[in-house]
């Protein structure tokens, strides 16, 4: 595996007498395309929020690009590059996403405070907005109010958010949960075609995604890590089919 670019070691989250995350051990190389998966309840939640510094461990350590982060705050966790999306979206519904793509642009070339003033003005920041507006396959609907966009363009919307951020570490929390059916195969292939130096830990109930996207996988029952391997060695693991897949359960 390549130099792991996020490394969490021995991970244990203690709420009284539960202990929600088990000595959790997970690497992600650089460029990663890493499935989370497990069944409701088995802890994935509470290991995005340790990962992210939502959550401080009872033990364990936690290595992002060579430093320790284990206790660490969120937003410093964010300028060194990890950013999260969220299951539930979290946008400012007034806002066109030309505007907050602009204003997050101008947040992360220091000039956060002032950006609708340079949003007519400065040319680095609308290139750089537009870039994404047409990465993300929202320049149809860039002057709509997010109020009113499709739920499958409010996630979009979401992700070019976190791309915006400069990511070296992205993860994916559900990014089409709630999606309808009309709306997902466009979401599937903009996902599909995320930057290839930036590693993605995807946490998703949906298998068509999950293996159509991922290069390795760790599977999480109890709180605890199952077993961890290739799509293929997941797919054939008897244990996973017992537990999550469920007996018969097929992918290639």
């Amino acid at each position: 595996m390549s130099e792991a670019v996020l490394s969490a070691t021995g991970l244990v989250m203690r709420f009284g007498g539960i202990t929600a995350t088990d000595n959790v051990t997970l690497n992600l190389g650089r460029g990663a395309r890493h499935a989370l998966i497990g069944p409701n309840g088995a802890g994935k939640t509470t290991l995005i929020n340790l990962l992210t510094g939502v959550l401080v461990p009872s033990a364990g350590r936690i290595v992002l690009q060579g430093e320790d982060v284990t206790c660490l705050a969120p937003h410093h966790r964010v300028a060194r590059g990890l950013v999260r999306t969220f299951q539930i979206n979290q946008l400012f519904d007034s806002m066109t996403p030309l505007e907050t793509l602009a204003m997050v642009v101008a947040q992360q070339g220091g000039s956060g405070r002032r950006w609708w003033k340079p949003l007519g003005t400065d040319a680095e920041v609308l290139r750089t907005a537009a870039h994404l507006l047409e990465q993300f396959r929202l320049a149809d609907v860039a002057s709509q109010e997010t109020r009113h966009l499709a739920y499958g363009k409010r996630r979009l919307l979401e992700i070019a958010i976190a791309l915006a951020c400069k990511p070296r570490v992205l993860l994916l929390d559900e990014p089409v949960a709630g999606v309808p059916a009309g709306e997902r195969e466009e979401l599937l292939q903009t996902v599909g075609a995320l930057p290839a130096d930036v590693s993605v830990l995807l946490i998703e109930h949906d298998m068509d995604l999950v293996f159509s996207f991922a290069d390795r996988m760790t599977v999480l029952v109890n709180g605890g890590v199952l077993t961890e391997g290739t799509p293929s060695e997941i797919a054939g693991d008897a244990r996973v089919k017992e537990v999550y897949l469920g007996q018969g359960a097929t992918h290639g």
